[in-house]
């Protein structure tokens, strides 16, 4: 009888009895690369997430002005979104609480864009931009998971509290039953806005549980 033959794959995905070389296997993954880059109909889904780096304390300086050269040079259609990271924090100064938005990643904004020629020299020369984040001139792309995860950490509804505080650390108490006593920093707890601190009481320290706002630096 005559042996049927069959035309297995690999797991590169080239027959079995060809011959495939990088070029070949180069040129599929920039195929792939390039379907991921095609538009989606949904306007929210196209494009692909990149790291822009800045000047520090420019970020939104560079959002504002690369977003009027979208507007002025008609790229609407290759740059969708820029995001500057942040999350809210209570900071809290000489006794006083204020509200206030933080960078988490300083030097840093989100752009979710197609990458040709003409997009990527718009974002690069946008004033306060230094570079895209990526292998030598090549931007390099993040998953969608690392920029949802992001979006998660902006959206938290909880504040998180910014002090200067430090464990050991003396300070005075300015308000309660304890007013005017001098004490030790032993705890702190950021997220609830509370710390612990040991007072002197009959000779022993006794810890006591004080909101941000009782307590000063000396």
């Amino acid at each position: 009888m005559e042996e049927k033959k069959t035309n297995k794959k690999d797991v590169s995905g080239v027959p079995k009895g060809t011959t495939s070389s990088a070029e070949d296997i180069l040129k599929a993954q920039q195929r792939t690369e390039n379907e991921a880059e095609m538009p989606s109909n949904d306007p929210a889904l196209a494009g692909r997430w990149y790291v822009v780096h800045t000047y520090a304390g420019h970020e939104n300086k560079a959002k504002e002005a690369l977003m009027q050269r979208v507007g002025s040079l008609g790229l609407e259609e290759y740059i969708f979104e820029v995001i500057i990271p942040t999350r809210n924090v209570i900071q809290v100064r000489r006794g006083k609480k204020s509200e206030r938005k933080e960078r988490l990643f300083p030097g840093y904004i989100l752009v979710r864009m197609h990458i040709n020629d003409n997009s990527w020299l718009a974002v690069k020369t946008t004033p306060g931009v230094t570079a895209f984040v990526g292998a030598g001139s090549e931007p390099k792309p993040i998953s969608n998971k690392e920029v949802d995860a992001i979006r998660k950490f902006m959206d938290l509804d909880a504040p998180m509290f910014k002090v200067k505080f430090s464990v050991g650390e003396a300070v005075k108490i300015n308000d309660g039953p304890f007013a005017e006593f001098l004490g030790t920093i032993k705890e702190i707890d950021e997220e609830k806005g509370k710390v612990s601190v040991l007072v002197s009481i009959f000779g022993r320290e006794t810890p006591v549980d004080l909101d941000f706002l009782q307590i000063s630096k000396l």
